[in-house]
């Protein structure tokens, strides 16, 4: 029954460690940049396309 305090005692030090980075990842703003980054694929690329560029066509699909 020894093992149990010390177990206890780890993953209290595990919880507070992880509460203590969270919070100090969350004041330097990180989180945000991550919103953005997911959602970057997500945008419309041809609209700063300079005109006479042609546009990439997919290869026809043979069936």
């Amino acid at each position: 029954m020894s093992i149990v305090p010390l177990l206890l005692f780890c993953s209290l030090v595990l919880v507070v460690g992880s509460l203590v980075l969270f919070v100090w990842s969350a004041k330097q703003g990180d989180c945000h940049e991550s919103e953005r980054l997911c959602l970057l694929p997500l945008e419309d690329d041809t609209e700063g396309r300079p005109t006479g560029v042609p546009q990439p066509t997919s290869p026809p699909v043979s069936r």
